[in-house]
C-alpha cells in the first residue's frame, strides 16, 4: 500500500514531463528557422540602405520620398532583375546611384529569403 502513492506519483511526474517536452522541441524549430546571424547581417543591410538613402536624397529621414526597398523581393529576381527594380524604385532620385546599387547587390549575395509565419 506504501508503494502505490509513489507509483502514482511517478506516473503523473512523467505524463507532466512528457506533456511539455512538445513545446520545448517547437521552440527549438524557430529559433533554428531564424538563424540568428542571418537576422544580424539583414539588419545590418536595412540600416545600411537606410544611411545611403540620406546621402542618396541629402535630405532628413521625413523629407526621403516613400521608398520600401524588399529584400526578400529582390532576392527572388535575377540578378539584372534586381538592378532594373532598383533603378525603378531610385527613380526620383537626381544623384548618381550606381554606387547604391552595386553596393545593396553585393551585400545581398548569399542571403536567404525570410520565409513567412509557419502556418500550423
Amino acid at each position: 500500500m506504501a508503494s502505490e502513492p509513489s507509483t502514482q506519483s511517478r506516473v503523473m511526474f512523467q505524463a507532466g514531463d512528457k506533456t511539455e517536452e512538445p513545446a520545448h522541441r517547437k521552440l527549438g524549430k524557430l529559433t533554428v528557422k531564424y538563424n540568428r546571424k542571418d537576422l544580424q547581417r539583414r539588419l545590418d543591410i536595412e540600416e545600411w540602405i537606410d544611411g545611403q538613402l540620406h546621402l542618396l536624397f541629402d535630405c532628413e529621414e521625413e523629407e526621403i520620398p516613400e521608398l520600401e526597398i524588399d529584400i526578400d523581393e529582390l532576392l527572388e529576381l535575377t540578378d539584372e532583375g534586381q538592378r532594373s527594380r532598383l533603378q525603378e524604385l531610385l527613380q526620383e532620385c537626381g544623384k548618381p546611384k550606381e554606387d547604391f546599387i552595386n553596393g545593396l547587390l553585393y551585400r545581398i549575395k548569399g542571403l536567404r529569403k525570410m520565409s513567412g509565419p509557419l502556418k500550423k
